[in-house]
């Protein structure tokens, strides 16, 4: 069954099937996320002929109402759209949050969203679910539109724990630009990844002997902290191991932007122009400023050493 994705609610409801709804942010589409995820999906196969339905945001609602607070998000909305439809989800709402929505009583939001749009049968919920206007609407007040309305409301909350720590889009946003990618990946249940355009650089990797692809700055994705990374480098359908650096390369010192660029490992292709995306394993070392370019060339070399062995890649030369 391939998820559908509909950006507001112009032309729903899609026909006369009850939905089985849960609504939220879903930044980064953890484990914790995924738990809920697999709640609502047995819940929807128990309803005759019920869809499961994810209802979330275009931004983090404190872009709109807190912007000095808004955290960056760990995916961009088609990053997280499509992650959401990967894990089984029958179709997926997402609301602009714009002032208008965030204005709606909870009334107005239950009569709008659920009943009228999405023909709720069950809406799942975290325990501390807020919604309507300045967050007046709670659990109890939902569980009394759904009577009005003829839904049920249940509880689940992405409580999730890793090495006895919560798993929250806060901690792995924390962990990612601190470089701690065992940890977020852990979290996450998967590597962290960004994808992005290949723009031309400055070709100082191509003169050194390591051709990288310089990814435009507008990344989809949390871009890790400042470093070298052993990383798979995904493109149209193939997979390459791949190195990557992130910084401002101090070497040279004429970089003024945080930049990505990744060299793919024993292949020669063209990514001009194309997107790609770059799945990060491990934290090989920080960024440093070498005393020249054929200082920095030979420390790329063993940094492409450690990256094979962690990729499980051949070493040059063997057969």
């Amino acid at each position: 069954m391939t998820g559908l994705v509909v950006h507001g609610l112009a032309g729903l409801p899609l026909d006369a099937r009850p939905s089985v709804v849960t609504i939220g942010k879903f930044d980064g589409v953890h484990r914790g996320h995924r738990a809920v995820i697999a709640t609502l999906l047995e819940r929807a196969a128990a309803h005759p002929d019920a869809r499961s339905v994810v209802v979330t945001f275009d931004r983090h609602p404190a872009e709109l109402l807190a912007p000095d607070r808004a955290p960056t998000p760990l995916l961009s909305v088609a990053q997280k759209t499509e992650a959401l439809v990967e894990a089984g989800v029958e179709l997926v709402v997402v609301l602009p949050f714009t002032a208008e929505l965030a204005g709606l009583a909870p009334a107005q939001f239950v009569q709008q969203v659920l009943v009228d749009a999405l023909g709720s049968a069950e809406v799942l919920v975290g325990s501390d679910f807020r919604f309507g206007a300045r967050g007046a609407g709670t659990v109890a007040t939902l569980r009394e539109l759904g009577e009005q309305h003829g839904f049920v409301v249940g509880l689940v909350d992405d409580v999730c724990e890793v090495d006895g720590r919560r798993v929250s889009s806060t901690s792995i946003r924390q962990a990612i630009e601190a470089g701690r990618l065992e940890e977020a990946t852990a979290a996450l249940g998967r590597a962290p990844r960004i994808r992005s355009l290949v723009v031309p650089g400055y070709q100082r990797g191509r003169e050194m002997g390591y051709p990288t692809a310089n990814l435009a700055h507008d990344a989809e994705g949390l871009i890790p902290a400042d470093g070298v990374y052993a990383c798979w480098l995904s493109v149209e359908g193939e997979r390459y191991g791949a190195a990557v650096s992130v910084g401002n390369n101090p070497t040279f010192g004429d970089v003024p932007e945080k930049t990505v660029e990744a060299h793919a490992i024993d292949v020669v292709v063209d990514l001009y122009g194309r997107t790609v995306e770059l799945e990060f394993v491990a934290y090989i070392r920080g960024m440093q400023k070498f005393p020249s370019a054929d200082a920095l060339a030979d420390q790329m070399g063993r940094d492409e050493l450690e990256i094979r062995s962690v990729l499980g890649l051949p070493l040059p030369g063997a057969a």
